[in-house]
């Protein structure tokens, strides 16, 4: 990612939830999350989670507990797709195929690093259910600027009027691909194709299947917390890893 802001805060701000406006998008809110015993000098992985379509910034932030409550900073980003109210009476929304997205994700990215300390070469972009198209776009896209994609239980985008990626950027781009393999919205053969296209282009995949349906399971939140740890650790250690 671009160098967008520099950190200023000195203060030790409050850990847990946070909810944040941005000026050029005060229609979509975003969730952000800051890790247990945060450490302000410390340069932490910042992860933003895509919703699935039906979902909003709230249900994207629930999960991230379950990846991991120390070990990033994360933000929940809303999709500018509104679709009406759902069962439940909460509406929903979804991230269709807009522009704009590009824009938002960089807002997001910017207020992140304006607030806390976060690492502009350790960006993760995870996608849930159909919220994976717009992780898989925006992270091909910017290939070379975020370290990581994570699409669980989703799909690539369909093709567009735009170039997915640059050949060159993707090369090497990591990528975990996590598919239930009951899954009855997104068949696992779906994440198959996509760990193939991907290996085809030269970016660094692991596909794991699970035994689970649509539902995001706390396995493979487990297994995408291993993933990235795994990454940073080789680095420079990073912090105490945990729960």
């Amino acid at each position: 990612m671009p160098d967008l802001t520099t950190y200023r805060r000195t203060d030790r701000p409050t850990e847990g939830f946070h909810s944040a406006l941005l000026p050029d998008h005060a229609d979509r809110p975003v969730r952000l999350f800051l890790p247990s015993d945060y450490q302000p000098k410390y340069a932490y992985p910042l992860v933003v989670l895509f919703h699935p379509d039906g979902g909003d910034e709230d249900a994207a932030a629930r999960l991230v507990p379950q990846l991991s409550r120390r070990n990033y900073i994360a933000a929940c980003p809303r999709g500018p797709v509104a679709l009406g109210c759902g069962p439940t009476g909460r509406p929903g929304f979804a991230w269709g195929d807009d522009p704009r997205a590009d824009d938002y994700l960089l807002a997001t990215v910017a207020h992140a690093r304006r607030e806390f300390h976060v690492h502009t070469e350790r960006i993760y972009l995870i996608g849930l259910g159909e919220g994976a198209a717009a992780a898989y776009r925006l992270g091909l896209a910017m290939a070379d600027q975020v370290a990581g994609v994570v699409a669980l239980n989703g799909r690539l985008p369909k093709p567009s009027g735009r170039p997915l990626f640059r050949l060159s950027a993707v090369r090497n781009l990591r990528v975990f691909i996590g598919h239930g393999s009951n899954n009855p919205v997104i068949p696992v053969a779906a994440a198959r194709q996509a760990t193939r296209l991907l290996n085809t282009v030269g970016a660094d995949v692991r596909f794991q299947a699970y035994s689970a349906t649509h539902r995001i399971h706390s396995d493979m939140l487990r297994d995408v917390n291993r993933w990235i740890m795994d990454a940073v650790s080789d680095l420079d250690g990073g912090p105490p890893q945990g729960p």
